[in-house]
């Protein structure tokens, strides 16, 4: 793993070590927005990441300027078996697919009204076996997510974003 991917895997560590242990529902939102406020150190210094890591390639996202994502870090054991993924969305909706084993996201949202599948600015966390249009609603919103295992089903294969792990 490269110096940056190494640096957001520790600043998001407290995250990690968090949704490593809890049972990923509607509670564990509630305390990842209580802990981890979209207010807070560790969301902005989260979301600073993103934006120098998209703005300068560094996590090598694929896809076109209103959908585009990688997976910026694989599973192992520094991020307790999740991988890191993000994703840009502009006034769009991605393609449906299926989170096996639940999704914990972080949404940045660049204006006020920005909603990503209709949650504002924060976490959202999506329970095992959930499914989902993944919408992008109120100008461009950036979602960093967690994926046990790094699974994710797309109903339609081809339309999954490459890795960028690996750039």
């Amino acid at each position: 793993m490269d110096p940056k991917r190494e640096t957001l895997v520790d600043t998001l560590r407290p995250v990690i070590d968090m949704i490593a242990e809890a049972e990923w529902n509607g509670d564990l939102a509630e305390r990842l927005n209580r802990d981890f406020p979209p207010d807070g150190a560790l969301f902005h210094a989260m979301e600073r990441f993103c934006d120098d890591g998209i703005e300068s390639g560094w996590m090598g996202l694929q896809g076109d300027e209103a959908r585009k994502g990688a997976r910026v870090v694989e599973p192992g054991p520094a991020t307790a078996s999740a991988s890191i993924d993000v994703v840009q969305l502009i006034d769009v909706t991605g393609p449906h697919h299926r989170h096996p084993n639940g999704e914990v996201c972080a949404v940045m949202t660049e204006r006020a009204d920005g909603r990503f599948d209709g949650n504002p600015r924060g976490w959202a966390v999506y329970p095992p076996g959930s499914d989902h249009w993944p919408k992008g609603a109120g100008g461009r919103v950036r979602i960093l997510f967690f994926l046990p295992d790094g699974a994710i089903d797309y109903t339609d294969r081809e339309a999954s974003l490459e890795s960028g792990a690996g750039n």
